[in-house]
């Protein structure tokens, strides 16, 4: 809901050289929490952190509209970013505990179709609350999105088992070498830390795009790619849990490619709408197979902490992505064709390491 506004918010309170911050920072954080998330998934339990991820939502929206100057704006997502850190790594647990493995790569698109729905209509409808009302009515509705969230979380059974449970206590926080990274995952983690790049460009540029293509709506973009991601990510998961991971990806990441190079040819409505209907495709089908492929990837006993993984790479490809893409822009709508080159180069490396005789011989044994 917050996304499409939240730049013109900055560039009001004089930070508009920082707006590739807003997405930067909330990533770091998140990222930074992962291992921390991975670790008291495993311990403490799958709804306890999901709960805290939405506490801190709830919260957060609170505070914005107290914010009047930059550096308070920019730490407020420095900490709004532990939502993020902590929601889903325990929502991808919990969903792994309750599903059948043949049946994973489904549940995991059933999930994100969820989450599309979400992004589908919570930018277009952040930036109409906006419009109507004012910003501060906008973050409160938020924060009452969070609060439902919350009051759902309460009536969710713990899915790890009581005797794996423990205790929260400080030791509960010291994290490990191993706690840090989870090595059997690593394929999934390196494609989807090279594809987040385009997704970081595309939540900091689509705000500024679709007002250069002649658009009054921000969250249109959202919306248009959402939509196109809703129907494939249940029909992908299913077909990746019949003909595998691997060959899905490699389709999907030339449909990503071919997405981030639209706006590099023409910036114009047919380009824009093409890009984002291509781009919703595309993250559609990565999204839950990812996630699927790092489940079947790890140890079982180890999913939040393969599952932290995987987003710890999430979150420094939109990260780095929304940094780098911020910055070849410039706010100069004719480096726009650069910025999208430059992000979708990174998808490409994925592409080819999708071929890379490693893979190739992973997905010849599976």
């Amino acid at each position: 809901m917050l996304i499409p506004e939240l730049p013109d918010y900055l560039t009001s309170l004089g930070g508009e050289e920082y707006k590739g911050l807003i997405i930067s920072l909330f990533t770091l954080t998140a990222g930074f929490s992962r291992p921390f998330s991975g670790r008291l998934t495993d311990r403490i339990g799958r709804v306890p952190v999901m709960a805290f991820g939405s506490l801190v939502c709830f919260v957060c929206g609170f505070f914005y509209p107290l914010v009047t100057t930059v550096y308070p704006f920019l730490f407020l997502r420095l900490v709004h970013g532990f939502s993020t850190g902590f929601k889903p790594t325990g929502t991808a647990a919990y969903i792994a505990d309750i599903v059948p493995v043949h049946r994973r790569g489904e549940a995991m698109g059933m999930h994100g179709l969820m989450g599309s729905l979400g992004m589908a209509f919570g930018p277009a409808l952040g930036s109409w609350i906006a419009a109507t009302f004012s910003l501060n009515v906008l973050f409160y509705v938020s924060s009452m999105f969070a609060l439902i969230s919350i009051a759902i979380l309460y009536n969710m059974k713990e899915t790890l088992p009581k005797e794996k449970q423990e205790k929260f206590t400080l030791n509960s926080l010291k994290i490990s070498r191993d706690d840090m990274f989870d090595r059997m995952v690593l394929p999934a983690a390196i494609v989807v830390f090279l594809t987040s790049f385009s997704y970081g460009a595309i939540v900091t540029l689509a705000p500024d795009l679709t007002k250069t293509v002649g658009l009054k709506n921000k969250g249109i973009f959202f919306l248009i790619y959402t939509l196109s991601s809703l129907f494939i990510r249940v029909v992908a998961g299913k077909f990746s849990d019949r003909n595998g991971r691997i060959s899905v990806l490699r389709w999907a990441c030339m449909v990503l490619i071919v997405g981030m190079m639209l706006p590099v040819f023409a910036s114009n409505i047919y380009t824009f709408v093409g890009s984002a209907i291509l781009f919703g495709l595309a993250l559609g089908v990565i999204s839950p197979i990812t996630q699927a492929w790092t489940v079947d990837l790890c140890e079982e006993e180890n999913r939040g902490r393969a599952l932290a993984t995987m987003y710890i790479s999430l979150e420094a490809g939109i990260g780095l992505g929304a940094f780098l893409s911020a910055w070849i822009y410039g706010n100069d709508a004719s480096r726009f064709p650069i910025a999208f080159a430059a992000m979708g180069s990174f998808t490409v490396i994925a592409l080819l390491y999708l071929y890379s005789p490693k893979i190739r011989a992973m997905k010849a044994s599976a």
